[in-house]
């Protein structure tokens, strides 16, 4: 487990927003700090790989990232967050942007996963793999995921929310985000860290909830 100065844990993350306001493109100042993100995450990932996860540091990832340590905790509160917070979420939201007016957001939803699954480059497969690997391997990790799931059911109702013009805090849109939030951790933990079973099962565990259900 890493050595992280206490406090860290209070500390906030400079995370891109998961669902842009709108279509425009994100500024100068967005896009520096989405490029240097992505630089700390892909600089952790290959030291994971390279010396293992308890023997990587902080220290380390900033210096291979060439940024301070201090702004490495401005990205991601913990060590543990450099390998959970992907940007799987980014696809998701674009993906369910492009879905056609109209139709339900549940189905909406099942079909903006199988084309952000499927959209997915070789690069971005690869990460996603290893994060995966990372989370069912390493104790930290995987503690830590149990927390990431509540900002992901946060990140989901502003996905709905948005989609249907209603507030993230309503609580059909909380109970609808908590419901395929619920199947994503039922299936996630079922593949056991195969990425392929993943999104098959989970888009056909969304077709069941969208269906009621039915036993």
């Amino acid at each position: 487990m890493s050595a992280l100065p206490e406090h860290t844990a209070h500390q906030q993350p400079e995370h891109v927003p998961a669902v842009p306001a709108g279509p425009a493109r994100p500024g100068l100042r967005e896009r520096k700090k989405a490029r240097t993100r992505a630089a700390i995450r892909e600089h952790a990932l290959r030291l994971f790989r390279e010396q293992g996860y308890d023997a990587t540091t902080v220290e380390q990832i900033a210096e291979a990232a060439e940024v301070s340590p201090s702004t490495f905790f401005r990205y991601f509160p913990t060590k543990e967050d450099v390998v959970l917070q992907d940007d799987m979420e980014l696809l998701w939201a674009d993906a369910l942007r492009a879905q056609p007016p109209g139709i339900p957001a549940l189905t909406a939803l099942r079909r903006a996963v199988l084309d952000a699954f499927s959209n997915l480059s070789p690069a971005g497969l690869a990460q996603l793999q290893q994060s995966t690997e990372l989370m069912l391997t390493v104790p930290a990790v995987r503690a830590r995921s149990l927390d990431e799931f509540g900002r992901t059911i946060q990140i989901i109702s502003a996905m709905i929310a948005d989609r249907a013009g209603r507030d993230p805090g309503d609580l059909t849109v909380r109970t609808l985000a908590g419901a395929i939030t619920g199947v994503a951790m039922s299936t996630w933990f079922g593949a056991g860290g195969d990425l392929n079973r993943f999104a098959e099962e989970f888009e056909k565990a969304l077709a069941l909830l969208e269906a009621g259900l039915p036993l």
